[in-house]
Order: structure tokens, then sequence, then C-alpha cells
């Protein structure tokens, strides 16, 4: 499909800098496929009231670590430039893929300080130092750093900060709330450097609510990547890339929501990486399987899906692969048709917006 069938106008002012407060407040926008009504308006506190006793929540228990990571190149011969990498995909024990700018400016090679730069400084002091491994297309690079294992764990931790999305980042600085605001209550797998938006908006007074309706809830990991963000840049979907993400499904998940399948009740994936991440561990008859390993799903108009039956979502960039993943979910002219109400009722969209819930599509 073209990919300019997935575009529309959002006005800045749609775009959360902030999440709602109680994170359970926010508006929450039921999506229904076919029947009245189409769209509702409700709050997320709401979720319990859509959902039936027996039904699973699957949620991506994955920690955002701090991924994003400030320094100066070395070159023999050439001057020092500032960089910034935003590591995406762990591939060894000192090994990181990242995203870097100025990528132009790097070569395979190039030796990158990261942390404190000035004279004298000391790893333990806060100095981290990789190589320029390997160099892939838009900016990507491998960085082979001097550390390795737990101690590189722990010097990212020093000289590293929350990778605030690039639509938030640019409106203003990453601050102390943003290390509690950006991480979900349930987090614990720590390798994900973008949250699992769509799990935000959960108190625990709304899991306490969850529970009292008879709604189970299951635990997958996916480690969300920084490509999530990157932009489409093929005019047709068959040509777009994605890139690959970490992820892990247990037996005994597995078994869990094969069993609430069984027995007629509905999977819920709380977020589209929760999503991804079943769909790929699903055979064609929808049995659930335990699976491990990095996937690059892409779902687009046309996909069928084999397990979920229900989607919690955030609202999406235009031209996006989430929003097509949505419009493929719960249809087409469905979530344009949505997302055009969310316009212009005053949602406010991306990781620390409002959230819809979407009803699947009949095949």
């Amino acid at each position: 499909m073209r990919v300019d069938l997935f575009d529309f106008d959002l006005p800045d002012n749609n775009i959360a800098l902030r999440p709602a407060s109680p994170r359970d407040h926010a508006r929450f926008l039921i999506v229904r496929p076919e029947g009245e009504p189409l769209l509702e308006d409700r709050n997320v506190f709401d979720l319990p009231s859509f959902l039936q006793p027996g039904d699973a929540l699957v949620f991506n228990d994955t920690k955002v670590i701090p991924a994003q990571l400030e320094g100066v190149r070395f070159r023999e011969g050439a001057e020092e430039i500032a960089v910034s990498c935003t590591l995406h995909m762990r591939v060894g024990a000192s090994r990181w893929k990242a995203f870097a700018k100025p990528g132009k400016r790097i070569k395979v090679g190039d030796r990158i300080r990261f942390g404190e730069t000035g004279e004298g400084a000391a790893c333990l002091l806060g100095v981290l130092d990789a190589t320029v491994a390997e160099k892939g297309e838009a900016g990507e690079i491998d960085l082979a750093f001097d550390l390795s294992g737990p101690d590189l764990d722990q010097a990212i931790a020093t000289v590293g900060h929350i990778p605030l999305p690039p639509y938030i980042a640019a409106k203003r600085p990453e601050d102390e709330k943003d290390s509690t605001d950006y991480q979900t209550i349930y987090a614990r797998e720590e390798g994900a450097v973008a949250a699992p938006t769509a799990g935000l908006h959960f108190t625990p007074d709304l899991f306490a609510r969850l529970d009292a309706a008879g709604i189970e809830r299951h635990f997958v990991t996916l480690h969300v990547g920084a490509g999530t963000f990157l932009p489409v840049k093929a005019d047709d979907t068959a040509d777009h890339k994605m890139h690959h993400e970490i992820g892990h499904v247990s037996a005994g998940t597995a078994a869990g929501l094969n069993a609430v399948r069984a027995r007629g009740n509905r999977i819920v994936c709380v977020g589209t990486t929760s999503l991804r991440l079943i769909e790929s561990a699903a055979r064609d008859d929808g049995h659930i399987t335990a699976w491990s390993g990095a996937t690059d799903i892409f779902i687009t108009p046309g996909y069928r899906f084999k397990a979920v039956d229900m989607l919690m979502t955030n609202f999406h960039l235009p031209k996006s692969t989430l929003f097509m993943l949505v419009s493929a979910f719960a249809g087409f002219e469905t979530m344009h048709a949505a997302y055009a109400h969310a316009i212009e009722t005053g949602y406010r969209f991306y990781s620390y917006g409002d959230s819809s819930l979407l009803f699947r599509k009949d095949r």
C-alpha cells in the first residue's frame, strides 16, 4: 500500500508533553469497527467495564534504560565533534547497535568518549569509551564498548539518560519526573530504550479493580527499540524494512493465554509491542507457543490476526508503522475516522498522550 494513505494532519497542540495525572484519568476512545456507537469517549479507568470475567490483559514488562548517550568523537587527524547516540539493541556483552547524530561524520574505527570528557576524567568517574565497529544506513552504528556485561550496564546507567521520544525532546528537556513518568508501574526486565506507552496508563488502583472484575494479567517482554520512532521513508509499505526487537514469551504465559482462548474469552494486548510479540509467537491456527528471539514483524492492512482480540494503544504518528498496524486491526477507514474525531475533540497524542481501545475487525 502507498505510505501516504496513512498520512494525516496533527496540530502541535495535540501532542502531549506530560502524562495525565492520575495516569488512569487519561481520555479513552473506544473504537468499534461496526455497530453503534462506532466511537465512544471514556476514560482509562473505565477499562474494566469493557471486559468480561476471564478475559486476559497482556502487558509488556520491559524496563526503559538510560540509553541516550552524549559524547565526543575522536579520530586521528580530525577535529573532535559532539556526538549523540541512542542505543537500541544489544548484540553482545560489550556491543550495542545505536543511532548516531551526526551519523554522516562518523566512520568505522572512530573512538567515542561518553560522559565526562574533561582532562583527567577516568571511567569510574563517569566516562565510557567505545569504538565504532560497524556502520549501517540511516545513522545506525555498532558500538564496541571498552567494558562488558554488568560493568557496561553500570556505566551506561551512570553516563546515560532516559531517551525521551524526539517529538517531546524537541519541545522540552528531560527532567526528574520523566524517570518515573516514562516507566510502567510493572516494568522489571531492563533493556528497552522506549517505553511501551499504552502501559503508562495503569495504576495500582486500576489493577485492583481489574482483579475484582476477574480479569487475568499476563506478561511478555519485548525490548522496544529506537526504531519505533523512525519515519517510513519508502513510498510503498512493501519497501519498508523494520528494525528487529528482542522479545520473550514464556511457556507459562503461552499456556495461560491458550487456556483463555480455549474457554472462549478474549486476549487483550496492552500496546502494539505486546500485540506484535503475541502475533510473532502464534501459529496460523491461533495457538500461542513459547517464543524467544528477534522479531521484525510488520503488520499492515490485509494481515490476518491469529490470536489477539482487542488492543489498547495510544495515538500514533502519521505515516508510522504503528498507525498502519492499528489500521490493519480495526479497519483502515475506521481508524482514519477515529483519528479525525480524536484530533477534533482534543485527544492528546503520542507517548504521554491519551489512549484507545480497539475491537478487532471481523475477518
